[in-house]
């Protein structure tokens, strides 16, 4: 019974998290139209990464808790299943063109950076110098996506705004919606290790599994919406954005609140990750288009992740 009560606490605080996202990035994204905030500051910071949210909020409540396998699994998870399992989909529903920026700097980026994690997991811990050096490259990216757009201004694309609204009724959104992501973290912490305890599981596989696909969503929905409407750039670049978010923010910001923890099973992880980005990679560099048959392969490819740590 009581691991029926925790499946459920679970449920609910992924629930809480994929909501909370939702009101958090409306409001935000509206309160910051509403005072002449530039429409590309808006889609390169709060939107772009608005996805990420919940991946952020459990990592860095993990980390809080001493659940150190449940931030590191939960961002090496997220980032293949994204990968795989989300981009997999995605072009098993329509083939997805991949833009020549995508294709040369951001997928060599984001191998770049999943290889700098495991090399800064290697000795058993991501400390606060390596937390340093992730944020840093994390603030230069964004730079980066700056002028990107500013060079391409046709190519930024942001939700659109009610900005009749009042700013106190965009505040509300965005308090409730911060907290109904900080508590959905909480709970879906605290719910995942007390299953994993119960259920003889460790953290690590829950946050590779079960954690990282409630926290996933947000990507889903968007790429898998994407992919429908023929959208291919917002399909592939959702994925790699919030992985390179993932990483460089999620993991930085949880390393410079308190050391995380990278346990010897994360380095298996950390290598399927990069090897799921370098199949993408070359998926991309072949045909500039994920086809069915490649996503058929990415899915095949998670099936056998699956196993490997089942």
């Amino acid at each position: 019974m009581d691991t029926v009560l925790q499946i459920l606490m679970l449920a609910a605080g992924l629930v809480l998290l994929v909501k909370g996202a939702d009101f958090f990035v409306a409001g935000s994204s509206e309160l910051a139209t509403k005072f002449g905030i530039s429409q590309l500051i808006i889609g390169l910071t709060v939107v772009a990464m608005g996805t990420s949210l919940p991946e952020a909020a459990v990592s860095i409540s993990g980390v809080i808790k001493g659940s150190s396998d449940i931030t590191v699994g939960n961002v090496l998870g997220s980032n293949i299943l994204n990968v795989l399992i989300i981009l997999g989909l995605s072009s098993v529903i329509a083939p997805l063109a991949v833009g020549a920026s995508t294709v040369r700097h951001e997928l060599p980026f984001l191998a770049a950076v999943t290889v700098l994690l495991l090399v800064q997991g290697l000795d058993g811990a991501v400390g606060p110098a390596d937390a340093v050096v992730l944020t840093v490259l994390f603030a230069l990216y964004l730079v980066y996506l700056i002028i990107t757009a500013k060079r391409n201004p046709e190519k930024t694309t942001v939700s659109s705004c009610k900005t009749e609204n009042r700013p106190r009724y965009m505040l509300l959104k965005i308090f409730f919606g911060l907290a109904m992501t900080i508590a959905g973290s909480s709970i879906s912490v605290d719910a995942a290790s007390a299953i994993a305890l119960t259920m003889g599981m460790s953290e690590r596989f829950v946050g590779l599994t079960v954690v990282a696909l409630g926290t996933s969503l947000p990507e889903l929905f968007t790429s898998l919406t994407a992919a429908i409407r023929k959208k291919s750039d917002i399909a592939v670049g959702n994925i790699v954005g919030s992985n390179i978010f993932n990483i460089l923010f999620v993991i930085g910001v949880s390393a410079l609140i308190k050391p995380v923890t990278f346990s010897e099973g994360f380095v298996f992880d950390c290598v399927f990750a990069l090897i799921s980005v370098l199949l993408l990679l070359l998926f991309c560099i072949k045909g500039k288009t994920l086809g069915r048959f490649n996503g058929a392969v990415m899915l095949a490819g998670y099936a056998v992740y699956f196993a490997l740590i089942l």
